[in-house]
């Protein structure tokens, strides 16, 4: 799929519009800030450490590469001309072919705005476009908002690992949730 492409676009709780696209080279100081205010932030993400310029132009350009490539399914969320979210669909590959794993990350300040639902709604229909029938994604078991947005959108959990993150002096399990897609 081609970068900057326009998905479709809505309207967010708070009145704002918001712009559902594929990311494109102008992103990266966005995407730059993205990334380093979660982990500044403490999110429930796997990174701990923040990004440098190179590495974020590193994972940008790979990005863009597999998204032309068709090798994965890469979305921006835009508001006021800003990425305020990031998400993806990576095909798995031999016997999982069939099966998609999605990652979201929004910003803070923009969630609860309805944008996280709308991203997932999206990724739902693009996965079928791409052939998929099973999606898959995990989450830190106290992201609570984020487990109730899957959940809304037809996920179910399907799975824990227990104690897979220790975070701030605590274990926290890692929920796996699913959507077998018709």
């Amino acid at each position: 799929m081609k970068s900057g492409k326009i998905v479709r676009s809505f309207f967010a709780k708070d009145g704002r519009k918001v712009v559902l696209r594929t990311p494109k080279w102008e992103d990266l100081d966005d995407f730059l800030e993205i990334i380093n205010s979660l982990v500044d932030e403490g999110a429930d993400i796997l990174r701990t450490e923040r990004v440098s310029k190179e590495e974020e132009i590193d994972f940008l350009s790979k990005v863009l590469s597999r998204l032309e490539k068709d090798e994965m399914f890469y979305l921006v969320a835009e508001v006021d001309g800003k990425v305020v979210a990031v998400s993806e669909i990576s095909k798995r590959g031999g016997y999982e072919k069939h099966v998609g794993v999605i990652g979201i990350a929004i910003r803070n300040g923009f969630r609860d705005l309805g944008i996280g639902t709308e991203i997932m709604k999206t990724l739902v229909e693009q996965a079928q476009k791409m052939g998929l029938n099973v999606l898959t994604l995990s989450a830190f078991a106290t992201n609570k908002p984020a487990i109730h947005v899957y959940e809304k959108v037809g996920f179910v959990q399907t799975g824990t690992i227990p104690k897979k993150h220790f975070k701030e002096g605590k274990y926290i399990d890692e929920i796996i949730l699913t959507k077998v897609l018709e």
